[in-house]
């Protein structure tokens, strides 16, 4: 089976990140603490100020999901 990396937002909206991936690879990935807006540090993808207030009112992880076989 596949998996697929969701950023869910806890305004409840949701959007796909990645496709294709591995058990393995999907929790590795969701392992990571830079995909979590609780304990994300990196700056990038957070460009301006307006971005990083926007996640710091709507918070968000990574998840993954069984894909298409």
């Amino acid at each position: 089976m596949i998996y697929d990396i969701i950023r869910f937002n806890f305004d409840g909206s949701k959007r796909t990140m990645f496709r294709g991936l591995s058990l393995e690879e999907a929790q590795a990935h969701c392992q990571d603490p830079q995909t979590s807006s609780a304990t994300c540090t990196a700056t990038s993808g957070k460009r301006t100020k307006a971005i990083v207030l926007r996640h710091n009112r709507n918070p968000w992880f990574h998840g993954y999901v069984g894909g298409n076989p």
